[in-house]
């Protein structure tokens, strides 16, 4: 038995429908989680228990914006922190540490930095739109196979409901820096 690149291309197609609809659950669990670890916080505080695991400053944040779901001031942080019962008071400003933090997770790619009017400015969760495993050789493969799968449906066994094909997708070229 011998396998043909066509083999290859299903697999490979089948590989990417996977790790998409795997990086997608992911996306779900993690708002869920952030969204939990919400209501322990705020169940927690109403109940004046004190967490057993410590939480640092950056996790916190972390936790708030992943589960904000958009975009945030800093002074919004900070209150987001105050409802989920995150202790602040050691730090004697608060705000320049949330902002110090938010900063450094804009550097490191965690957080998107999003432009308003001077005094508004807000960080939003960075959701990577192209996954980093993937290199662009693969990425093009999967434009490519999806245009097909459109050309695929449009074609449909049957040959009936011509003048109702759908149109394939037109391809957008990326805008060189």
């Amino acid at each position: 038995m011998r396998v043909t690149s066509a083999d290859y291309r299903a697999a490979l197609a089948a590989a990417i429908k996977e790790y998409e609809a795997l990086g997608e659950q992911r996306r779900d669990i993690d708002k869920r989680l952030a969204q939990l670890a919400h209501t322990i916080g705020t169940l927690s505080k109403l109940l004046g228990l004190t967490p057993t695991v410590p939480m640092g400053l950056t996790d916190a944040i972390r936790l708030v914006m992943r589960g904000g779901g958009v975009p945030m001031t800093p002074v919004e942080v900070r209150d987001r922190l105050h409802a989920i019962g995150f202790d602040v008071s050691k730090y004697s400003n608060d705000l320049a540490a949330v902002h110090t933090i938010l900063k450094r997770l804009n550097h490191s790619g965690e957080l998107r930095f999003v432009p308003r009017a001077p005094g508004r400015h807000q960080y939003t969760w960075n959701r990577p739109t192209t996954p980093v495993a993937l290199g662009p050789d693969i990425v093009q493969f999967m434009r490519d196979n999806a245009h097909e799968r459109a050309a695929m449906r449009a074609t449909d066994a049957s040959g009936a409901d011509d003048e109702k094909r759908p149109t394939p997708p037109r391809r957008r070229r990326r805008a060189t820096r």
